[in-house]
Order: structure tokens, then sequence, then C-alpha cells
């Protein structure tokens, strides 16, 4: 356990779901186009994830930033592993990448 309550709290989301996307909204109701954009990634490949709403909770939305020493939300993390923001998943998505990394991590992806 560390002393940092808000690092468990992120820690315990990330570890306990396979794909978890730190957003601003929701999955339904995205907030920003950043975040809709990766839900649309995720979503056309089929990807089953658990959004979580940093614009609910300060201490998460500047937490994961910390967390991840990453400055920008949105924060998408595979089996625990940082994968990066919406540009980042944009790339990996428009090169094939994505659902490649998402196959080595054991997600299964199926175009929707």
């Amino acid at each position: 356990m560390s002393d940092n309550p808000v690092f468990d709290r992120i820690r315990q989301e990330v570890e306990s779901n396979d794909v978890v996307l730190f957003m601003k909204g929701t999955p339904v109701f995205p907030q920003c186009g950043f975040s809709n954009a990766v839900v649309q990634v995720l979503t056309y490949l089929n990807v089953p994830f658990k959004g979580v709403n940093v614009l609910e909770d300060a201490d998460i939305r500047q937490g994961i930033k910390d967390f991840s020493d990453w400055p920008t939300i949105p924060q998408l993390y595979v089996k625990g592993e940082f994968v990066g923001g919406c540009d980042i998943v944009r790339e990996m998505f428009e090169q094939g990448e994505l659902r490649e990394f998402l196959a080595q991590k054991g997600i299964e992806t199926e175009a929707a």
C-alpha cells in the first residue's frame, strides 16, 4: 500500500479492469472531443472497457496525470499498462497497431 490514496484508487481501477479509459465524461456521453475519439475507436473495435469520469473527482483528475506522468486526458490502460492518450491511440488504430497490441494482451477485437 502506498501513502497516496488517490494512486491506490487509480491502481485498483487499472488492475481490476482489462481495459480502462480515464476520460472526461462517460462512454455514453463523452464531454470532450479527445475522450470521444478514443471511445469511438474502442467501440469500433468492439472492445469492452470501463470509463472513469475524471470530471466527477478532482483528485482523480489530477492524480491520473501524476500516476502516469502524462499531462493530458483521456488515458487508456490495457491490462495494467498505460497505452497513451488520444493521439497515440488514434495513430495506433490507424496503423493497425492497436488491434495487434490488444491481441497480444489477450483482448479480442472485432470491427463493429
